[in-house]
């Protein structure tokens, strides 16, 4: 089978891991990991980096740090990986679910700020649902695909009601928003490193920003909470540290970041030209104030039948392919989650299919991709 998406692992990767063992540096202290936070700060433009044991736990310790607890309300989009609502749900807060806008498919600013002028007012300077009466403690766009949200209009959003911003950035590094770093000023970013990420260190993840308090408090609390070199803790904490056998996969993944997000748009653009203008078919969106990373690449469809029906071709073809995420308040554990209208999201998201994007994908592969999938066109059509 040709493969969606799997791990590049050709550059310095064994050599890394040689040092690792040669050093007997393979548990949470080492060189490799304050190397993979240097390069992940350059990287996303912000000043501090904190490498953790996951995306889901990078977002758990920067809600955490942001101040949400128990009992509050992070404002999320619905069009995304559970994992950003489980996040929340680990600080034992609940998700306050939104629709996602046509041209990045990530949270609607409108949408936002209609529903905040209708449903929140201010209790002592701090912004509460008013039905609910629950804390709205955080605001998590998510950079979905790799395309950035629209981020200028979600800091607005949030000063106006002096709502902190947690940005999930899972699958957004090599990612641009005007020209600069996906990392904005005053926001915590979280990157994910599984294995079917742009960059891998096989699991992982990370927080990114300049606040050096909150990622001074990430990094304490990903650690147990442990002060000085004896066993006292101050608070709990958690076990969420990256091992430097993961970071040294990382530093040789983020020597060609540059060359995997340049493979990546390549393998986008393909697709593009290859299906415009095919009926029955339409193209990923990608926004106009920066330039997607392009993790996934694929193509919308008339209905969820006919992405079957692809998918069944290419299989027989000997190529792999993945419906999209079922939403958020689609999902059992967040049914009754607050919810906005979900015009676009429940509109498009059973529509979806994605197509192998590999940064290794050979181009006789690629065209094998194409071909397949023209294949079905043409007798669908006929």
């Amino acid at each position: 089978m040709i493969p969606l998406a799997v791990p590049n692992l050709s550059g310095n990767e064994s050599k890394y891991l040689q040092e690792c063992i040669s050093s007997n540096f393979v548990s949470s202290v080492g060189p490799f990991v304050s190397r993979f936070e240097q390069q992940l700060s350059e990287a996303s433009g912000a000043r501090h980096s904190v490498c953790t044991s996951s995306g889901t736990t990078a977002l758990h310790l920067a809600l955490l740090a942001s101040g949400v607890k128990p009992g509050d309300l992070v404002i999320a989009p619905s069009f995304t990986f559970i994992a950003s609502a489980n996040a929340i749900s680990h600080c034992g807060a609940t998700p306050w679910l939104f629709d996602v806008e046509p041209y990045s498919w990530t949270l609607d600013p409108e949408q936002l700020r209609e529903e905040l002028k209708i449903h929140v007012t201010l209790k002592d300077g701090a912004p509460y649902h008013k039905k609910l009466d629950k804390k709205i403690a955080a605001l998590m766009p998510v950079h979905v695909l790799g395309n950035p949200a629209d981020m200028d209009s979600m800091i607005d959003i949030a000063m106006e009601y002096s709502i902190p911003i947690v940005a999930d950035g899972a699958a957004s590094l090599g990612a641009t928003y005007k020209s600069g770093p996906i990392s904005r000023p005053g926001v915590l970013t979280t990157f994910s490193f599984n294995g079917n990420k742009t960059i891998t260190t096989g699991g992982g993840g990370a927080v990114c920003g300049d606040d050096v308090n909150k990622i001074n408090l990430i990094r304490h609390i990903s650690s147990t909470a442990r002060v000085g070199s004896d066993y006292h803790h101050d608070q709990v904490g958690f076990n969420y540290r990256m091992t430097n056998v993961q970071a040294a996969l990382g530093c040789a993944q983020m020597e060609r970041l540059a060359s995997f997000v340049q493979r990546k748009r390549e393998v986008d653009l393909s697709y593009r030209q290859a299906f415009d203008g095919l009926k029955g078919f339409k193209h990923f969106p990608r926004p106009t104030w920066g330039e997607s990373a392009c993790w996934f690449a694929g193509v919308v469809l008339e209905n969820q039948g006919a992405v079957q029906a692809l998918r069944t071709k290419l299989a027989q073809d000997g190529i792999d392919s993945k419906p999209f995420w079922k939403p958020v308040h689609l999902q059992p554990p967040y049914a009754k989650s607050p919810q906005a209208d979900f015009a676009l999201t429940n509109e498009i998201w059973s529509r979806i299919l994605t197509l192998p994007c590999s940064t290794n994908i050979t181009e006789t592969e690629l065209n094998s991709v194409i071909n397949s999938v023209l294949g079905y066109a043409s007798v669908k059509s006929a």
